[in-house]
């Protein structure tokens, strides 16, 4: 079947074309930071998770109708059993060019297991979550987490020749009087950083507005002490860019809360159980596991369904008390 005829190519009902597809392989990661899980997760059973083939073959259903981005993520992908198989398979697609972009996300403590294979699958850059240098700091965002596992990681992203952008979540204490530490280390490597602020997805035992931190007021104060300006690069998501000219890098701003990031939305996103969700910030969504498994043929008809329901926006606020927006968890979908 051709990839990418007219007919199959997926339009929202604000004429947003959807090219970037977020898949989610598993919704277990080893860390349990504070802004993504509840220390006590319940993990979807293995069971209930689609297989690696049935993961490249819903890839392919979406390739063949307009996605040329492809980003793995979790939980932390690298977790997933045999999931290089799935990257190897997925691989031929950018071959073809059909897929311009295969990428991930991860939290990078089995990056340094992993980059070489990675790269080889035409892989070129990651995005690697690091909220925090310090090693007490990072332990206790992420409940259980050793740094130098990510560093060696980072180490050998870069080693096998692939790009690393940093992400950071942003929050209101320590993170303010490390920043400027990050944007050195980041640049320091030649590696980007973006701030993200911080969603209300899921319970996490933790409270959400006392350390919410607008990426704004952020800036303002970066301002005093770097010269940002404005720069036009895009990977295609949510982020805006500043250049930071003592440093010569970039810093990316993810606001999904203080400036709503919505109106170019590209991006669907799909569970690790093979339901599809056309907004992060939404309920909504449809499942495609028993299609999948039984039914392909209907697979189209109900990527066009949850395509019609997809929302303008999300519905995030800033002013909302500790009760998450969505009782989702972060880690089903990857943010």
């Amino acid at each position: 079947m051709p990839f990418d005829t007219p007919s199959d190519r997926l339009t929202d009902p604000f004429g947003r074309r959807i090219t970037y597809l977020r898949l989610s392989v598993t919704d277990r990661c080893d860390l349990r930071c504070t802004y993504c899980m509840s220390e006590r997760m319940r993990f979807v059973p293995k069971a209930e998770l689609l297989s690696l083939e049935e993961l490249a073959l819903l890839s392919e259903d979406f390739i063949r109708r307009g996605v040329t981005k492809l980003r793995l993520t979790g939980g932390e992908p690298l977790v997933r059993r045999d999931v290089i198989q799935l990257f190897s398979a997925l691989s031929r697609h950018l071959d073809t060019g059909a897929l311009e972009e295969l990428t991930l996300t991860t939290n990078g403590t089995l990056l340094s297991r992993f980059a070489r294979d990675l790269a080889a699958c035409g892989v070129r850059r990651v995005n690697v979550s690091l909220d925090t240098l310090d090693p007490a700091r990072y332990r206790a965002v992420t409940r259980r987490g050793d740094i130098s596992k990510v560093l060696a990681g980072l180490d050998a992203a870069q080693a096998a020749g692939l790009r690393v952008k940093l992400n950071a979540v942003a929050s209101r204490g320590a993170f303010e009087a490390e920043i400027d530490d990050l944007i050195r280390f980041a640049h320091g490597r030649g590696m980007d950083l973006s701030l993200i602020e911080e969603m209300p997805l899921g319970e996490t035992g933790t409270d959400r507005p006392d350390r919410f931190l607008r990426l704004d007021r952020l800036v303002d104060d970066l301002g005093k002490r770097w010269t940002l300006s404005p720069d036009r690069k895009s990977t295609g998501g949510p982020a805006r860019y500043l250049h930071i000219t003592e440093t010569g890098g970039l810093l990316g701003l993810i606001s999904p809360l203080s400036c709503n990031f919505c109106a170019s939305c590209n991006r669907l996103r799909v569970s690790a159980t093979g339901k599809l969700y056309p907004c992060m910030g939404d309920d909504g969504a449809v499942d495609l596991r028993a299609a999948l498994r039984d039914a392909p043929e209907r697979i189209g008809g109900l990527i066009r369904t949850a395509l019609a329901a997809k929302p303008r926006h999300h519905f995030f606020d800033t002013r909302a008390g500790s009760t998450p927006a969505v009782m989702r968890h972060m880690s089903v979908l990857g943010g």
